[in-house]
């Protein structure tokens, strides 16, 4: 899964590392610990160029009665997606890069679980494979969104049996172009991903609290 994540690049970086055409990114900012919930940035193809802005992390579909639901709606299975009722027409339309620079899992060993920070060797900054909703009702409108997961590679079965999709540089432009509308399809594109090189070291478990966002939540244990 992915329950907590970091976005620490500078507004500048975030622009040029995925081509954005435009100045700047509406209320940007920085964290160190990102949790379901909060507004995350996110990019979109709207049919002439790619765009960053903010959603909230925790899908509410359009369909949805309560936005509470959200809450339950943080990760989505990359393996059943294309076939959800939820998240089926989404896979088609509705995909977004989610920006991250690392994420969190948390280790079980025999004293509980133990913090940990997950990075790519190669690479500061990086987007997760998403999905996006429009929630509208009484007057009050959302948008959310969702990280697709997979099963754990080899150097994460040793955290997590499962991990979130970081697509690589390569294949980011073509998860969100708007020309492809075939659920099945973007499964298989999906499936053929092949995760960059991770590295991971120890954290305090003061990042276990969402209200902690400080240089803190990313210190390696001594």
């Amino acid at each position: 899964m992915c329950g907590r994540y970091t976005m620490l690049a500078d507004e500048l970086e975030v622009l040029r590392t995925f081509d954005l055409e435009q100045d700047r990114i509406d209320n940007y900012g920085q964290s160190f610990n990102i949790a379901p919930g909060q507004n995350v940035l996110a990019i979109i193809h709207d049919g002439k160029k790619k765009r960053a802005g903010y959603l909230r992390w925790g899908l509410v579909p359009s369909w949805a009665e309560d936005e509470k639901i959200g809450y339950k709606m943080i990760n989505a299975r990359s393996e059943t997606a294309h076939e959800k009722p939820s998240f089926k027409k989404l896979m088609a339309k509705k995909r977004c890069l989610i920006v991250a620079d690392s994420f969190f899992e948390w280790q079980k060993n025999e004293h509980g679980k133990q913090p940990k920070r997950i990075r790519l060797k190669d690479r500061s900054l990086f987007a997760f494979a998403g999905l996006w909703d429009k929630w509208e009702q009484g007057g009050k409108e959302l948008f959310t969104c969702t990280v697709l997961t997979k099963e754990a590679n080899p150097f994460m079965q040793e955290i997590h049996h499962r991990m979130p999709i970081i697509l690589p540089k390569d294949k980011e432009a073509e998860w969100i172009l708007p020309q492809t509308e075939n659920p099945a399809s973007m499964h298989a594109f999906l499936k053929n991903i092949e995760v960059d090189d991770l590295d991971a070291y120890n954290v305090s478990t003061y990042v276990n609290t969402a209200k902690n966002n400080d240089e803190a939540c990313v210190a390696p244990l001594a």
